[in-house]
């Protein structure tokens, strides 16, 4: 049986990494890994992230997300990260992920619950940045070999919000640090990237509390696993919370 891929997306603030971790507590506490173990023994629950899901990963993350700072005067030493350069590095931190990790794990019968993948790409760099979407596929078909996601997750979230959210995580990453019309064009393209994939993408709004998040997740994954033939991820009995 294989497994399923399960993405998280959105803009800065949005509460990815905090659903994810949820939502893994929740599947594994519900009754569904234990009835799709009665079909493959060993079902496992997986987290991971773009960039850095694999040892090359966490290389690149490091020069995408960490090297450049805006307190930081660019000199000839460091100087910032071209567009086209960012957006083939994020492609070959997709195309090491996907063999070396996602791939076997889905063959496996993994869920995979994955912050961050194509449609990413397509929003920061294509209308973000302003790179040609077209161009911007055709690399994800190459980085991925053609693997979509079975369900994307976008936590829709206002802007400002997300940017106020991520601040007061503390220190910010380059991309957090880039200017506000930047993330208001990348949410637009979050907004299109929806519009043009219903098939696999869901809206949540991601501006209430975790807990209401959460339920909402909960639903979309209820209605998810049902419709691809597997038993429905109920809550246990000794937990009516």
């Amino acid at each position: 049986m294989r497994g399923k891929l399960i993405v998280f997306e959105g803009v800065e603030g949005g509460g990815k990494t905090t659903q994810i971790q949820l939502c893994s507590q929740w599947l594994q506490a519900s009754n569904l890994l234990t009835q799709l173990n009665t079909i493959q023994p060993q079902v496992s629950v997986v987290i991971t992230k773009e960039p850095g899901g694999t040892s090359l990963g966490l290389g690149l993350r490091q020069l995408l997300l960490e090297e450049v700072s805006s307190n930081k005067p660019n000199n000839s030493k460091n100087p910032p990260i071209q567009e086209r350069a960012e957006l083939l590095l994020y492609a070959a931190d997709r195309a090491q992920h996907v063999e070396e990790f996602i791939k076997p794990l889905l063959a496996e019968g993994a869920i995979i619950l994955c912050d961050r993948y194509t449609d990413s790409t397509l929003a920061y760099q294509g209308y973000g940045r302003g790179l040609d979407l077209t161009l911007i596929d055709q690399l994800n078909q190459i980085a991925t070999g053609g693997l979509e996601s079975d369900l994307t997750i976008w936590l829709d979230v206002d802007v400002k919000i997300g940017l106020e959210r991520a601040q007061k995580r503390g220190k910010t990453d380059r991309m957090e640090q880039a200017s506000l019309a930047f993330h208001r064009r990348v949410q637009q393209g979050f907004e299109s990237i929806y519009q043009q994939n219903p098939h696999r993408i869901v809206r949540v709004d991601a501006s209430g509390s975790q807990a209401q998040v959460h339920s909402a997740i909960q639903e979309i994954l209820h209605r998810h696993f049902n419709l691809s033939g597997y038993p429905s991820p109920s809550s246990p009995e000794s937990s009516p919370e």
